[in-house]
């Protein structure tokens, strides 16, 4: 071997050994601290299931007020937004021509029952054949429909409230042409709503009379609305397989106002059911899981099956069970085979930790 070999072998070695050494020299990384996470043991608790929907407030009744007849307005007895009672006079139509008739409607009818009574007197005296006052008494009763007539004219121009309720903006004036199409204002009964809205088929045997509903509006953030179930529609629509299910809310504050958009939601008795936060619970295209916490305090992935979800909170069909640990909160930065620590624990080594497990 020459001697150039015999330097290149020796470098070698001397790398090697260097190498070897600094390996050895070397500290080993520490282990991994345990990720700081909320903990929680699985249990049972009280559940109730809702149906939910979106549905439009109606007012308990409801409608456009128009003249039966066409005429001139003579005057306008309310303003817009007045409450107002069943039977309340609200607008008066010109009926000069109808008094007018009236009047003599009447005139005709006091001279023909006059004749009348007076022709019975000699019907008695046996002066006047019978069929002669059969004759008159069919003049004055047609007198007398014709004076029930004239005042059916005249109670046709006014406008009367149907039921009480609240007028909408008025749309007439003193003046103003009216005909049976033209609309004088809206009456609405808001004392208590109606909320019609959907449930799907599969979901009617949870649907009752008496049912609790909530509800919540855009108009009143924060603020519950409840009601009751009150009708069931007799058919499912076969377009849609839902059927049509009626709520009736009490509305005395008049805060529910109709054509309101309404979160409707359905509750159905408590039950008990496995129910954790839904932070605790991952999604992955259509895949759910959450992260299980085993005994040596390491997690892994559980795949489960979610069923409803509100409030805050998911309901758990199967994938976990009673007893276990899951995480619930700092999810988002773990992956199986982390180990984890309560953060609502001190730290094992802190002095908060020393301290509390000091015996009292």
């Amino acid at each position: 071997m020459s001697l150039r070999s015999r330097a290149s072998v020796a470098g070698l070695f001397a790398v090697f050994a260097c190498l070897s050494a600094c390996q050895k020299e070397a500290p080993k990384a520490p282990p991994s601290a345990p990720v700081p996470v909320t903990i929680q043991t699985l249990s049972l608790s009280s559940w109730n299931s809702t149906v939910q929907s979106i549905a439009t407030v109606r007012a308990r009744e409801s409608v456009a007020l128009t003249a039966a007849v066409s005429d001139v307005v003579e005057r306008v007895h309310f303003e817009s937004g007045d409450e107002v009672r069943a039977g309340q006079l609200l607008l008066t139509l010109r009926g000069n021509a109808q008094d007018a008739a009236l009047l003599g409607a009447e005139a005709s009818f006091v001279e023909a029952d006059q004749l009348y009574r007076r022709q019975q007197q000699l019907v008695a005296q046996q002066l006047v054949a019978k069929s002669t006052i059969d004759t008159q008494r069919a003049i004055r009763d047609g007198a007398q429909a014709r004076v029930a007539q004239m005042r059916a004219a005249i109670s046709d121009r006014q406008v009367r409230a149907p039921f009480s309720g609240v007028l909408g903006i008025r749309q007439v004036s003193p003046g103003t042409l009216v005909t049976s199409q033209t609309v004088i204002a809206t009456l609405d009964d808001i004392s208590s709503v109606f909320v019609d809205f959907q449930v799907p088929e599969a979901q009617l045997a949870q649907v009752q009379l008496g049912r609790q509903v909530s509800g919540t509006v855009a108009a009143w953030p924060g603020e519950d609305f409840d009601g009751t179930v009150s009708a069931v529609d007799a058919r499912v629509d076969e377009a849609t397989r839902a059927i049509t299910v009626r709520a009736s809310f009490d509305n005395g504050d008049r805060q529910l106002k109709p054509g309101m958009l309404m979160d409707v939601r359905l509750y159905q008795p408590a039950r008990q059911a496995l129910v954790v936060p839904e932070i605790a619970v991952v999604q992955v295209g259509r895949e759910s899981f959450v992260y299980r916490v085993k005994d040596d305090d390491t997690v892994e992935r559980a795949d489960v099956r979610v069923g409803e979800r509100h409030d805050g909170k998911a309901e758990i069909l199967e994938g976990v069970v009673v007893g276990e640990r899951i995480v619930v909160d700092g999810v988002g930065k773990l992956r199986a085979g982390l180990k984890v620590r309560d953060g609502s624990l001190p730290a094992p080594g802190t002095p908060a930790a020393a301290s509390a497990g000091q015996p009292k």
